[in-house]
């Protein structure tokens, strides 16, 4: 019998939940409490990288059927402190409602540890829970989603950056994309102490601390992520009433922009954007969209291919809507 099968049979009876975990040896397996629509079922999965059991949360939509039409995947991943039990209610509701699987992985919990924070570990337990998912859910291979916010967001161009084939589209906000830059803000508060413990020491303690910041920094490889459908977004007060500035963000888009030959947001216009209530001198025209989904009031909006960044009346935030409006409208042309 196929593992998706038997996963069909244990979430048609719930008393085989048990059965099947001891049984069928597979790596990863039900929680006891079978997933109903809009509730959690923890899942465990084997790393493939050092052999650990990584959770997950998984939320099946109302109507699912194992064995019915392949269905988009919706990967959130938590914050830069949390964990896998941190909620987005409005996220998990918009995924709810358009039938979507929401999957939750936890990449060894909160960035203050060496296997967290960007880690191949950490990289690997989210590859690893996608491939769960497709193994096991009939999942839409052309449409798998990404997207996450403060930490989730630096997590979320790191994974597409370094894994951009995976993934159809993908939402980033208000994400660190340096870390060395993001220590220089914070290095006498708690994210210094927390980065300082994942990459081993204070940038220039040594060439192992230096390269640590490096590979776990999304610049050093947005480059590879110009043909991803990536949707970058922060709110213009970040930095000044939060803890990521918005270069963080344009930074990013940037490198993208620059894989993909496209041109780029000035030193001039970052800078005139990172002043307390910063505006734009000359905006363009697509600085003046307007955006239903988004709803507040855009200061900068540029494309380079099929990606984008956006600029918008807030702080350090996730807009949900705008996110799944964004992820919604890029189905890949082939798996």
């Amino acid at each position: 019998m196929s593992s998706r099968r038997r996963i069909v049979n244990c979430l048609r009876a719930p008393w085989l939940l048990l059965m099947f975990a001891i049984c069928c040896g597979a790596a990863a397996v039900l929680a006891v409490q079978v997933a109903r629509a809009g509730e959690r079922s923890r899942i465990e999965i084997t790393s493939t990288l050092d052999g650990t059991r990584q959770p997950s949360y998984l939320i099946l939509p109302a109507g699912f059927d194992p064995q019915g039409a392949r269905r988009p995947l919706l990967v959130s991943v938590h914050s830069w402190s949390a964990d896998l039990e941190q909620r987005r209610p409005q996220l998990e509701a918009a995924a709810e409602a358009r039938g979507w699987i929401y999957l939750a992985p936890n990449f060894r919990g909160p960035n203050q540890h060496p296997e967290a924070c960007g880690s191949l570990k950490a990289q690997q337990d989210i590859l690893d829970a996608v491939a769960w998912a497709k193994e096991h859910l009939p999942v839409d291979e052309r449409r798998v989603y990404l997207t996450g916010a403060s930490g989730g967001g630096h997590m979320t161009l790191l994974m597409v950056g370094r894994h951009p084939r995976l993934w159809a589209a993908a939402s980033a906000w208000v994400g660190i994309s340096d870390l060395r830059a993001w220590h220089a803000n914070h290095a006498d508060d708690r994210y210094g102490m927390m980065i300082r413990a994942s990459c081993g020491g204070a940038p220039g303690s040594s060439e192992t601390v230096d390269a640590e910041y490096r590979a776990r920094s999304p610049l050093t490889w947005l480059h590879q992520a110009a043909g991803v459908p990536l949707d970058i977004a922060a709110g213009i007060h970040d930095g000044h009433t939060g803890s990521v500035p918005i270069h963080h963000s344009l930074d990013a888009f940037n490198a993208v922009a620059r894989a993909a030959g496209q041109p780029v947001i000035s030193a001039d216009e970052i800078q005139q954007l990172s002043q307390p209530q910063g505006r734009l001198r000359q905006p363009r025209a697509s600085d003046q969209e307007r955006d239903e989904a988004l709803g507040r009031a855009i200061y900068l909006r540029r494309y380079a291919g099929p990606a984008r960044v956006t600029i918008f009346e807030g702080g350090h935030e996730a807009i949900d809507a705008a996110a799944i409006d964004w992820l919604q409208r890029h189905p890949r042309e082939r798996p």
